[in-house]
This record gives structure tokens, C-alpha cells and sequence, in this order.
């Protein structure tokens, strides 16, 4: 398979897109052509109104090992700001949608942070995560620093970060990285399951509580308690919540429409 065609793209189903990052003699490095298929493969699940939730995943054996160190070997600092990878990040960290991580294998680097740019991050057992960027004389680039920070805490991120060092599975989810901890055979069966459950609800609803949710983290809590309420008065006038209400009451399944 040749670089371009490193993000594979499959429909699980009409509401479920999956995002396969497949470049396995580079334990599916993030380099440019990656990153730049990435962004085209949730631009156009963004833009398609069927899609209700997106899972990224690699293999078996990595999710992504990190950034390609070969593209950074002798890349003087304008070249780097010229490639412009703070675009790929915001494609990742806006995507609207919810975004599932499914990662087994290695998932260090930058592949660490586009788990942590992910809403929910399913992970087998033998996953293994790390920021180990100080070895490398640098440090996390795609937003690794701030997000395990606000996820684990200021002492976890610190003493990961500071040492490189790696982390298993089980620690991740120990740490609130991971939200579903599986044996590996089972991490894109459980991505997929949760993917079709979320794609059944209401999609208004979804997309205001991922709103209130990643916007509220970044506000004081007296403006994201005002995001929710207003999210909470929008939903209240839609015809999805009066089909959700009436389909409670009915004791079926709810039909909705996205309106």
C-alpha cells in the first residue's frame, strides 16, 4: 500500500465512519500525508448528515507510534511552522461529531495526543501510551501538555511528560485516559458498539452536550453553567425531544430526526 492511501476510510454503517490510520512499516506514524488524510476523512464525515459518530484506529499494533521523526530530522523551525500542523490539531480537537479512539499497540507522541484529543478512548490491555517527547530534546506539540494535564492532573502529567517514560493500558485507565479498558480483540467491536449507541440518540442532543462539555472546560464554570442552560432551553423546543418524551412514555424506540 503506498502513502497515499495510509487513511482508509470504511462505513461500518450509514451513521458509524471509521478512520483506519494503516501505515504498519511505520507503526502508523503520523506524517504529512496521514495528517493530511485525517483531516480530509473528518471534513467530509463533518460535512456528511448521516454520520453521527467517527472512531479513529490503527492496528494491532500501533494506533499511531507518534509524529515521523524522519520529516523532523532536518526541518529548521520556519519549515516546521510552514507545514502549518496546528491546522490538523484544530481539525481534530473542533471535529463537532463525537470522535472515538480505538487504539491497541503503541500510541506515543502524537498519537498519544490525538487519543487524548478524542472524546472517548476505547483501549485493549496491551496499549501502551506515552508523551516521551523530552527524549528527544522537545516536548508534546499537539496539545499533550495541556490535555493529560486537565485529564490526569498536573503530578500525573508531570511525571510522565518529565521522564518519557510509558504507561500501560491499565494505568491510562486508571488516570481517566482510557474510558473502556478490553482485552485487544475486543477494542474495535466495543468502539463500534458505542459508536451505534450514541448514533441512535437524538443528534441535537448529542452535539449540544459535546458542546457544553469541551467548550465548558476552556470557560469559567458561571459561563459554562450558562452554555448548558441554554442548551437545555434549545433542546426543550425540538421535535426530537417531543418524539424522545412521547417514545418513553409509548415504551418503544425513540425516531429521531435531528430537528
Amino acid at each position: 500500500m503506498n502513502e497515499a492511501q495510509s487513511v482508509i476510510v470504511e462505513t461500518p454503517s450509514e451513521a458509524v465512519r471509521l478512520v483506519r490510520m494503516y501505515r504498519p512499516q511505520a507503526r502508523n506514524a503520523l506524517n504529512l500525508v496521514v495528517r493530511r488524510g485525517l483531516m480530509q476523512a473528518l471534513a467530509e464525515a463533518s460535512e456528511a448528515c448521516e454520520v453521527r459518530a467517527v472512531i479513529l484506529t490503527g492496528d494491532d499494533k500501533a494506533f499511531a507510534a507518534g509524529a515521523d521523526i524522519g520529516e523532523m530530522k532536518d526541518a529548521s523551525p520556519p519549515d516546521i511552522h510552514a507545514r502549518r500542523i496546528e491546522a490538523f490539531w484544530e481539525s481534530v480537537g473542533g471535529f463537532q461529531k463525537p470522535l472515538i479512539a480505538a487504539v491497541n499497540g503503541y500510541a506515543l507522541g502524537a498519537g498519544c495526543e490525538l487519543a487524548l484529543a478524542c472524546d472517548i478512548v476505547v483501549a485493549g490491555r496491551g496499549a501502551c501510551f506515552g508523551l516521551p517527547e523530552v527524549r528527544l530534546g522537545i516536548m508534546p506539540g499537539g496539545g499533550g501538555s495541556q490535555r493529560l494535564a486537565r485529564i490526569a492532573g498536573k503530578h500525573v502529567a508531570l511525571r510522565y511528560m518529565l521522564t518519557g517514560e510509558r504507561f500501560e493500558a491499565e494505568a491510562a485507565w486508571r488516570h481517566g485516559l482510557v474510558t473502556d479498558l478490553t482485552a485487544d480483540e475486543e477494542t474495535l467491536p466495543t468502539a463500534l458498539a458505542i459508536a451505534e449507541k450514541i448514533a441512535a440518540m437524538p443528534p441535537l442532543a448529542v452535539a449540544k452536550i459535546k458542546e457544553s462539555v469541551v467548550k465548558g472546560l476552556n470557560a469559567p464554570l458561571d459561563a459554562a453553567l450558562a452554555l448548558e442552560r441554554q442548551s437545555y432551553y434549545f433542546l426543550n423546543a425540538t421535535a426530537d425531544k417531543e418524539e424522545g418524551v412521547a417514545a418513553f412514555l409509548e415504551k418503544r424506540p425513540g425516531r429521531f430526526s435531528g430537528k
